[in-house]
This record gives structure tokens, C-alpha cells and sequence, in this order.
């Protein structure tokens, strides 16, 4: 019985020690992982990174629209619908078609990441055709933590398109980089967004590689 006793916190520890490390470095490599971004200036002292990345059996043309169009009720961020009720029910099934109408992303656009009255989203701070989308947000956390000084958090999520195999296939590589302030913000991130953020990233990643494997004519 002692050594069940052990063994039960034992193994939740090394549970969220593996999902925190697979949630910090999930499908990238480690020369990804040391290659600079987009945007990775935007936010320094950085304080929490993680680098995702998958291939997709498509040039980064035909992933590139899918991108342009991400966000809350524009096109989504492409992760599974029992993902989407499991965490975020609010939201919408994300497209598997492109959609004309939100084609025309412009840095300083605003993308949404939840309800209007959240005013929670994104800014657009850096667009390279066919090649990289830098998000920047100051609004992802409750609104009156924000306006009291309790806590503060600044992020950005780069999303990068490298041609592959003679730009046949395309390794796409999404980043986040965060700040924060205080130090208990700092934790919960360790402890709950960033193994969380292993279910999400990895499930957007899949949702755009098959969308933009699918579009590829045969």
C-alpha cells in the first residue's frame, strides 16, 4: 500500500513532466526549434517558447490561404470539433473549404479569438505571401485582471511555410512566445496552458495538413 501511495503521485508527476515537454516541442526538431521566426523579436525577455511543427504533402501555396483565414468564426484554427466542445464550445466548426471573403488579411487587421464581448484576439503585425503570419495579443487574459494591474500577458504565435523537396511538400512550424507577470501566472502557464497547448497545437496542425493536402489537385 506504501508503495502505491508513491507510486500514484510518481507517475502524475512524470505524466505532466511528458506532457509539458511534448507540449514545449511537439513534431519540431531541434534545429527548428533554435531557428528564428517571424516576430520572435516582438516579445523578449521571453519567458515561455514553444515550436510545433508537421509536414504537409503540398506546396506552401496551397497551405498559405488556409492560414490567411484563421480565427474565431472566420475560418477557425482547424482543430477537431470534440476538441473544440471539450475546451471552447462557443466555437464553430472550422471551414474545410477556402472562404473568398477573408482572403484579404492585412497587417492591423484584428483576428478574433473569442466572443466580441471578450475583445479577446489578435493583431496581425507581420505578413510574408506564402511564407509567414505573426499574431501579437495583450487580451488573452480576463479583462478586469487587466484593468486592476493584476496580471499581464503578451504573446505571439507565429505561423512559418518552409518549401521542402523542391517546394513540393512544406514544413509548417507554429510558434508561441509568451511574457507574463506575476509569477503565479507564470506557473499556471507551466502547469495547465502549455500541456493544454500540446492538444490544441497538435490538433491544429493536423486540421491544416489535411486541409491543405486536400486542396492539392491530383
Amino acid at each position: 500500500m506504501n508503495g502505491l501511495r508513491v507510486a500514484i503521485p510518481a507517475g502524475i508527476a512524470l505524466t505532466l513532466v511528458a506532457a509539458n515537454r511534448l507540449g514545449h516541442t511537439y513534431g519540431a526538431t531541434a534545429a527548428e526549434r533554435a531557428t528564428p521566426l517571424p516576430g520572435d523579436e516582438l516579445v523578449a525577455p521571453v519567458q515561455c517558447v514553444c515550436t510545433h511543427a508537421t509536414t504537409i504533402a503540398a506546396p506552401p501555396n496551397a497551405v498559405w490561404p488556409w492560414l490567411v483565414q484563421m480565427g474565431w468564426h472566420r475560418g477557425g484554427w482547424y482543430t477537431a470539433r470534440w476538441v473544440d466542445r471539450l475546451l471552447f464550445p462557443a466555437n464553430r466548426p472550422s471551414a474545410d473549404k477556402i472562404v473568398p471573403e477573408l482572403q484579404s488579411l492585412r497587417v492591423g487587421d484584428f483576428v478574433p479569438d473569442g466572443p466580441p464581448q471578450t475583445r479577446c484576439g489578435f493583431t496581425v503585425v507581420e505578413m510574408i505571401a506564402d511564407t509567414a503570419i505573426v499574431l501579437r495579443s495583450d487580451s488573452h487574459l480576463p479583462s478586469s485582471w487587466r484593468t486592476k494591474g493584476l496580471a499581464r500577458l503578451d504573446w505571439t504565435w507565429a505561423f512559418a511555410l518552409f518549401a521542402v523537396d523542391g517546394g513540393a511538400h512544406t514544413r509548417f512550424v507554429f510558434r508561441w512566445r509568451a511574457r507574463m507577470h506575476p509569477w503565479w501566472l507564470r506557473v499556471l502557464c507551466a502547469v495547465a496552458v502549455v500541456p493544454a497547448d500540446l492538444l490544441m497545437s497538435r490538433d491544429m496542425l493536423r486540421g491544416v495538413k489535411r486541409r491543405g493536402e486536400h486542396a492539392v489537385p491530383m
